[in-house]
């Protein structure tokens, strides 16, 4: 209880611990004190991931991929979102005179810059994929030093061939970006890139899951310790092939213990872009879906291809919903929020801190232009509906909340608008607030509140 962790005592910190709140590094004694070393690594053994977690790239972008500690989200939560990396070839011209021709510079600039506020939260990309399409050493050396120059996020390096990997390699020291891959025809050579540049390593047999564990297995014994599988995407006729190789190897390591596939999963989406004969537009719908299927089916690392929104924006956005804690509802910080210019006089809405929710009613109260405060009530993030049934949003609630943030320092009238979906609080509130404030309610949507406020707002007074 020695409370070097931060936490009052070593049983709060074991809590936490067990459900991954916080890592083991913080128990300072446990890691520096050799008497307890042998403590040490029965708790890493049992804390460690039945998918093991690798790190790919250096610093504050570093991602980190797989770290899974269930099968599915619902029986415990996911770690480590599912990084998107978008490639760049050496094949593509630095700087252009033609606005029409895709750069190297622009498409660095469009990946850094590619970003969507979903319910308050900034979704992004991730990793860039620096592909050899020319098979020269020294173009991929010349190129993967310019994605570096520009560029912090971490690299995917793809090439089979060795020394054109060590090009890249050379270019990209101390960023530990992802060799992309180790085959069974270059497995040595790629595993000795691997150790001598401390870099982790993919590990590519398309379609041959026994190959796969084979090669995993003879690289483990040759000392490279940080794998990522790929077990090969197929967009057309094996597309069901895929998702059904991505499950078996998910759940062997899970239900059989395999340990030789207890490693993250590399989707590759872009090869839907090896198909000549279809138009631009059917190759981006394929990547888009293909790559939401591979992300449900334990897809820990996906490489794309396209940047357009409509193929990017439903795979972020479903990626931020998988990797939600299903403990712990999305949800944003309570208290009185401003709008506009409001006075003293200016109407007092309420909802709960449900993000959805939340966003939602900021959306149509921001188009409606209306000066007016919000009050968000503390409903552990519930909705309104559902927190009105489980008494989450309760009249005593409401009432410690206007207490709680100085309502009535901000209004001199005594009117609160609640949702129609709370309808039945709002007897109960009154008497709750000593029956010295009038409770309105509100519309069922809120996008009904601009209509509502013309004219319920400002209220009759009683006689």
């Amino acid at each position: 209880n020695c409370g070097e962790c931060g936490e009052e005592n070593c049983m709060a910190f074991a809590v936490k611990l067990v459900n991954r709140e916080v890592p083991l590094e913080l128990c300072t004694p446990l890691i520096k004190e050799e008497k307890y070393a042998e403590s040490r690594r029965k708790l890493e053994e049992l804390l460690a991931p039945i998918v093991k977690e690798v790190t790919i790239g250096t610093g504050s972008r570093a991602v980190k991929v797989g770290g899974k500690l269930v099968m599915y989200r619902h029986e415990f939560t996911y770690h480590n979102p599912t990084p998107i990396a978008v490639d760049v070839t050496d094949e593509m011209p630095i700087e252009s005179s033609d606005p029409a021709e895709e750069t190297l510079m622009g498409r660095i600039r469009k990946i850094e810059e590619f970003t969507y506020n979903y319910i308050g939260r900034d979704l992004s990309l991730d990793m860039v994929a620096v592909r050899s399409t020319s098979g020269q050493p020294f173009r991929f050396k010349s190129t993967v030093e310019m994605v570096v120059k520009n560029t912090e996020m971490p690299l995917v390096l793809c090439s089979f061939d060795p020394d054109v990997m060590e090009a890249g390699l050379v270019a990209a020291q101390g960023r530990r970006p992802l060799i992309y891959a180790a085959t069974k025809d270059n497995w040595k050579e790629m595993a000795e890139l691997s150790l001598m540049y401390d870099c982790p390593l993919a590990v590519f047999a398309p379609g041959d899951l026994s190959l796969l564990k084979s090669l995993t297995k003879t690289l483990l014994e040759y000392g490279v310790e940080d794998l990522l599988l790929d077990p090969g995407t197929f967009t057309g006729d094996g597309l069901s092939d895929t998702i059904n190789n991505f499950t078996m190897i998910r759940r062997n390591a899970f239900k059989a213990g395999d340990e030789l596939l207890g490693f993250p999963l590399i989707g590759t989406p872009i090869t839907a872009w090896l198909d000549e004969k279809a138009q631009k537009e059917d190759k981006a719908w394929k990547e888009a879906y293909v790559a939401a299927m591979l992300m449900s089916r334990f897809a820990d690392l996906l490489v794309m291809h396209s940047l357009d929104g409509w193929v990017q924006l439903p795979v972020i956005i479903w990626r931020f919903n998988l990797y939600t804690d299903p403990r712990k509802p999305v949800s944003v910080e309570p208290g009185l929020k401003v709008f506009g210019s409001p006075d003293e006089n200016s109407p007092l809405l309420l909802t709960t801190n449900y993000a959805l929710t939340y966003f939602t009613v900021e959306s149509d109260i921001k188009r409606a232009n209306v000066d007016c405060y919000l009050l968000v009530v503390d409903t552990e993030g519930i909705s309104v509906e559902s927190a009105v049934a489980g008494r989450y949003l309760t009249a005593d609630v409401i009432a410690d909340a206007i207490k709680q943030f100085e309502v009535e320092k901000k209004v001199n009238h005594r009117f609160l608008i609640i949702p129609g979906l709370a309808a039945r609080l709002s007897g109960e509130t009154e008497e709750a607030l000593g029956g010295e404030w009038r409770v309105l309610v509100g519309p069922k949507d809120s996008s009904g509140i601009p209509e509502f406020l013309s004219k319920r707002w400002p209220p009759e007074k009683e006689s």
